[in-house]
């Protein structure tokens, strides 16, 4: 039946497509009919369609009853005039199933969203393309018809003057007042030096445009030249404002808009993201509660106890806000973290945000400002917006000294741009001004406090200043702990982490972590399944004194020299009362520079008496002394310990008021730039006063190596064998320290020391045991460089 039905459609249609060209007349009848023929294959369609989807059809009868539908579409769409309506005619094919349509229909929609990306794609090409010549246009338009700087041929005065000019080759000359090069152009067929040219403009340098012409003139005279022969000049002035150009440009951009509308929204949105994306803070998102990055915790920071109690008070408020309305009391608004670098300021400010669990919101101060004007308050203020959106949240501004400088001052640390100002205005306003809002706490850190604005630090804006330092003896051995624990070793590491500490005074976290992975690493190149102490033992001579220049071989004279200045150093501290315990000494080059260095065991000593000072300026000096008494002669080997003895002098004199002619006076380090607050007078008697110091100094260390010569020659004669000698091989050589407290502090001992330290200072008792009151004598670490 559908067969039939389409097939009358067919002959209908081929007989209205006849009656149509044969007649012309009858094609307002025919419309009707069309109309009428339409609808009768619509309904057609629709009862053929429902009446074969119940059924299973064979796919070729399916197949050939779809060809004889579009064929009869196709006549009829050819046969009959286009009207409204008509034209968008849409057939849907016949179907045996649910299935068979779906599928289709799904084709169907595969292909028109080819279609799609294949015009998405079409278009994106279409626009770079546009772009891209539209931009060389522009280029075009503004270069004109300017020459490339490798084409220009210059010729010297001397050179126009008598190969141009004399053989009466020079067609005109251009002069342009706005610029000191004039334009040569020769005639056809100009001959110079022999060869004919197939180029005829050239290019001179003058050094007075204004002045040219009568030259020329004076030349042409000398040379003979008629003035009626003379070489024209032709003055051409550029256009300051090139009108024309920018008009060229302007009706260009018309006529492209006119031509294609759809680029002036896509230009608009393209000119318009960046500006609104460049003035969005650049924050990185820590959110606990969304699973966005990665947590850590006060467990995760080692050491630091003292700072961790002052923070965990923003804790407890973001936890509990209530338990401190009630009473009144407001939380700080901010904390700025101080100490040196390495200390664990920005680790300890992630803790907090994973232990409040709200969201915290980390930016680097250089991310602030750029080139733009405007665009650090904008990015401030950005922040801020995002950070109330999270409230509580809370804000961390790393390396904040960057937007935070003293304002109008006038030392090397106190000029700023007027950008950074306005940066660090809004940054004020921000933290505590009109519309500050609570729920948003401010964290940052920074190392160098001392050039932050005053207004940046008063209370109200960052209420609590948490010191960070180094980290003392117990916490370093925290933090070895922690970070052994990553570490394959042969022991467990506690087995290690004490003695560790004890060798590693005045290491920053980031200092022991370095310690720790250069163990491993020499482990790794040793081919070793674990880390061993000598591993460790390496890492620590590799930060302190870096690594051994085996390939630098000494002449046996410089050997020997640094052999003598370093036994020196080693005697003086041996000898004297108040100076650290020798580790080891060594004549190995390394490569911070240093011929040798004698490593000591520091103390954990905060105050300083004169004579402490003093044996430490002695010990520094026992180098050079050594050196004079040996060889009769000095070396520039003592540069780096003249420097020391100069500062520990000139601290006594100027900051210590420990000289008895200066007074009782300190003064801060002077700065380039700053000035001195004291007389010249007072300066020079300063300056009288510390080369008193350093040569008092002298004459004590040269007294008591002179005395102990035998032992320096034993000492330095058999460093010159082994190149490294420690704490046992000197007592072999020079017999024991002659003070007790130079004792060498075995691990086992030291490691008794420290517990019964840890139990003294549990139970609160003041007297202690001389093991630990020797071993808590720990605190930074010295070497001597040659």
């Amino acid at each position: 039946m559908g067969i039939e039905i389409v097939r009358n459609l067919r002959a209908i249609g081929t007989k209205s497509r006849v009656g149509i060209k044969r007649n012309p007349l009858n094609i307002s009848i025919l419309n009707h009919n069309a109309a009428l023929t339409r609808s009768l294959c619509q309904s057609c369609a629709g009862t053929v369609s429902n009446l074969l989807r119940p059924h299973s059809i064979n796919q070729k009868v399916l197949r050939h009853i779809n060809r004889e539908f579009r064929a009869v579409n196709q006549l009829i769409s050819r046969s009959f005039p286009p009207q409204n309506g008509i034209n968008n005619l849409q057939v849907r094919l016949f179907h045996s199933s649910n299935h068979n349509y779906q599928k289709a229909t799904g084709n169907d929609e595969d292909k028109k969203k080819k279609e799609d990306e294949q015009k998405d794609m079409i278009a994106y090409f279409s626009k770079a393309i546009f772009f891209t010549l539209l931009g060389y246009l522009l280029i075009s338009i503004l270069a004109g018809n300017s020459q490339n700087p490798e084409m220009l041929r210059f010729v010297s005065w001397n050179e126009f003057v008598h190969h141009m000019l004399a053989k009466g080759e020079v067609e005109e000359v251009i002069v342009r007042p706005d610029s000191d090069i004039v334009t040569i152009h020769l005639h056809e067929g100009a001959i110079i030096k022999g060869k004919r040219l197939d180029y005829k403009t050239f290019f001179m340098n003058v050094s007075d445009v204004n002045k040219f012409e009568e030259k020329l003139r004076n030349v042409e005279r000398k040379l003979g030249i008629r003035i009626e022969s003379a070489v024209p000049i032709v003055y051409e002035r550029s256009d300051d404002f090139p009108l024309g150009k920018i008009l060229a440009i302007l009706i260009a951009g018309a006529i492209v808009l006119a031509v294609f509308p759809q680029l002036s929204s896509f230009g608009s949105n393209m000119m318009n993201k960046p500006l609104s994306t460049i003035r969005q803070a650049k924050f990185t998102l820590v959110d606990p509660l969304l699973g966005v990055g990665k947590g850590v915790k006060f467990s995760d920071v080692a050491g630091l106890k003292e700072a961790k109690v002052e923070v965990a008070e923003f804790v407890d408020y973001l936890k509990s806000p209530d338990r401190y309305k009630t009473l009144g009391a407001k939380v700080p608004k901010g904390a700025l973290l101080l100490g040196p670098p390495g200390c664990g300021k920005t680790l300890l400010a992630k803790a907090v945000a994973t232990e409040a669990n709200v969201p915290f919101l980390s930016m680097n101060g250089s991310e602030f400002i750029e080139k733009i004007g405007g665009l650090g308050a904008a990015r401030v203020r950005d922040l801020f917006k995002e950070g109330r959106k999270r409230s509580p949240c809370i804000l961390f501004i790393d390396e904040i000294d960057a937007i935070g400088r003293k304002r109008g001052g006038s030392g090397p640390f106190d000029g700023h741009s007027q950008e950074g100002e306005q940066t660090l205005n809004q940054l004020l306003v921000e933290m505590d001004g009109m519309a500050s809002k609570e729920g948003v706490l401010m964290l940052a850190a920074t190392n160098r406090a001392e050039v932050l604005d005053s207004a940046l630090l008063r209370p109200g804006r960052f209420d609590r200043h948490i010191l960070i330092d180094l980290p003392n003896l117990q916490e370093r051995i925290e933090i070895f702990e922690l970070h052994l624990k990553g570490i394959k070793l042969e022991k467990p590491p506690s087995a290690y982490s004490k003695r560790l500490a004890y060798l590693s005074p005045g290491f920053s976290g980031a200092d022991i972590a370095n310690v720790c992975n250069e163990a491993a690493l020499h482990a790794a190149r040793s081919l070793q399944k674990t880390v061993q102490d000598k591993d460790l033992e390496y890492a620590i001579e590799r930060t302190v004194g870096g690594t051994e220049k085996k390939s630098h071989a000494m002449s046996p004279v410089e050997k020997r020299v640094v052999a003598y200045h370093e036994s020196g150093h080693a005697l003086v501290g041996w000898l004297l009362p108040y100076t650290d315990a020798l580790l080891k000494v060594t004549i190995v080059p390394r490569t911070t520079m240093a011929l040798g260095f004698a490593q000591y065991i520091p103390t954990d000593q905060k105050l300083y008496t004169r004579e402490e000072l003093f044996d430490r300026m002695c010990m520094a000096l026992g180098g050079r002394v050594a050196e004079s008494l040996t060889f009769d002669s000095i070396t520039t080997g003592a540069q780096n310990d003249l420097e020391k003895v100069t500062k520990m002098a000139a601290a006594q004199v100027k900051q210590f008021g420990m000289s008895e002619n200066v007074g009782l006076v300190s003064f801060e380090e002077e700065d380039r730039q700053s000035r001195r607050p004291y007389s010249k007078k007072l300066a020079a008697l300063m300056d009288v006063e510390i080369q008193r110091l350093v040569a008092k100094a002298y004459r004590s260390t040269e007294d008591l190596l002179r005395n102990n010569s035998d032992k320096l020659k034993a000492l330095a004669e058999e460093l010159l064998k082994k190149e490294t000698l420690n704490y046992d091989d000197v007592v072999s050589i020079i017999g024991p320290p002659p003070f007790p407290n130079k004792k060498f502090i075995e691990p086992v001992e030291f490691e008794a020391s420290v517990e019964h330290s840890d139990k003294s200072s549990e139970s609160e008792t003041v007297a202690a045991s001389p093991k630990s009151s020797t071993s808590s004598k720990v605190l930074s670490s010295k070497k001597s460089k040659e």
